[in-house]
């Protein structure tokens, strides 16, 4: 048996996200720390690495009952979900990346465009000099279309779904009370998880197996 399982949801920003890009060719004057774009659209997106990569981190901290020195080293539940370049598994859930949706929203609310410039100072201890730079975020209310595919094998008995399901519910819970991008003490990156559901893509899963895995992600 071979199926994907496509878990979808939105991702909205609740307060200014900064996933940086690169500054290197900035001109003076410019942005000194623009986010990523997306250079198709010339919009904001949120690579797929970023949420993957947040999400282990956290979740890391769950379950692991020893300091983990790699990602290889996670407890098992979370290497068999995310894979283990060490232990040779692959993956079972594929991340992508996310592009925003809703500019024509953001404009109707009077905004010129989905992201902001806002201005920092750090100050040298030694001299009490301010330091000012321009930070680029993503404006909140900034909403992108998510999507996970699900690897469900002859390897992945009922409670192994399920299983991996509540990880990922958990993760996403995790990084709610968390944040996304940079800056995040200084109050960046908050974000929400809207309308999750999944729905079997390839292949047949049982109605019943996937009423419990979308009765987990809205919980």
């Amino acid at each position: 048996m071979f199926a994907k399982i496509e878990i979808s949801g939105t991702i909205e920003i609740v307060t200014g996200l900064h996933i940086g890009g690169s500054s290197a060719f900035s001109a003076i004057g410019a942005v000194d720390s623009p986010v990523i774009m997306d250079t198709r659209t010339n919009q904001p997106m949120i690579p797929g690495s970023s949420l993957k990569g947040k999400m282990r981190a956290l979740l890391a901290k769950q379950y692991n009952t020893a300091i983990a020195k790699t990602a290889d080293d996670d407890a098992e539940c979370l290497t068999n979900l995310f894979g283990s370049a060490k232990s040779k598994k692959e993956s079972r859930v594929l991340f992508t990346d996310m592009f925003l949706d809703n500019l024509d929203e953001l404009k109707r609310a009077g905004l010129t465009g989905a992201t902001e410039v806002k201005f920092e100072n750090s100050i040298s201890r030694m001299t009490a000099v301010a330091n000012p730079r321009q930070i680029e975020r993503v404006v909140r209310g900034a909403k992108f279309p998510m999507q996970l595919i699900y690897e469900y094998t002859d390897k992945t008995d009922e409670e192994t779904l399920l299983q991996d399901f509540r990880i990922l519910k958990e993760g996403f819970k995790l990084l709610e009370y968390d944040y996304l991008g940079g800056s995040g003490s200084r109050g960046y990156g908050r974000i929400k998880f809207l309308d999750l559901d999944a729905e079997p893509v390839i292949g047949d899963v049982d109605d019943e197996l996937m009423e419990k895995c979308r009765t987990i992600l809205e919980g």
